[in-house]
């Protein structure tokens, strides 16, 4: 491997790793996440640390600001919701898509990763499935055949990845996410776009039991969302 490529490569999985611990709240909103003492933590240098900074700035996952370098922020309910809600509409136009424009290798390959996530799913590797499950995500957007479509879906499924992350592991969504995608999945090869946009919708859309579900896992975990009120 190019030493470019290798450093690439550790950013990457420090970025990983770095979230992580945002979500399992080991840095809390409002932690400031100093590039030397990460670099000291991981065993590398800062550069790698700043790439992953970087990245996950990028992703909105962290604010970086003059002469305060990184810290986590604080995402409120009221911003869970509305970016859930973007969200949702996002992947109903890309399944809509998909279930008009996907080829049949595609078609296939969205197949393989749904029996696998199923698999992962009845052994209970929730690791597994989640890994598995970000890759169906990611052959919707690209099935869907339009690039800023895709582009959009991608980038704010980065940005929630870790609050989706972390609704697989609350009671039974596995099994509730994996149902889902047999649906969704069916559609999609029968070519029913309205059906599957609507399935896409509900299983993205946050609400009611599982908004309160995933705010009360994060304060759980020490990472407040500010005050809930009313929302659900």
């Amino acid at each position: 491997m190019q030493p470019m490529q290798a450093n690439s490569r550790l950013s990457e999985q420090l970025s990983e790793t770095i979230e992580e611990r945002i979500v399992t709240g080991v840095y809390p909103p409002g932690c400031r996440l100093d590039e030397q003492e990460l670099a000291d933590s991981f065993g590398v240098s800062r550069t790698p640390i700043r790439e992953a900074l970087f990245q996950l700035a990028s992703a909105g996952i962290v604010d970086i600001r003059p002469r305060r370098g990184a810290t986590v922020p604080d995402t409120t309910p009221e911003q869970l919701v509305e970016m859930f809600e973007v969200m949702a509409e996002l992947e109903a136009l890309c399944a809509r898509l998909c279930a008009r424009r996907m080829a049949l290798e595609e078609k296939a390959q969205l197949m393989e990763l749904h029996d696998a996530a199923t698999e992962a799913r009845m052994g209970n590797h929730t690791e597994q499935y989640y890994v598995l499950n970000e890759n169906l995500h990611r052959c919707l957007h690209e099935g869907a055949h339009n690039s800023f479509l895709g582009e959009q879906a991608k980038t704010l499924y980065r940005r929630l990845r870790p609050y989706r992350r972390l609704q697989l592991q609350i009671r039974k969504r596995m099994y509730g996410s994996c149902a889902e995608h047999a649906q969704l999945v069916a559609a999609i090869l029968e070519g029913e776009g309205d059906k599957a946009a609507d399935i896409a919708r509900q299983h993205v859309l946050l609400q009611g039991e599982r908004f309160t579900e995933l705010v009360t896992s994060l304060r759980q975990m020490h990472l407040p969302l500010g005050e809930t009120g009313d929302l659900t």
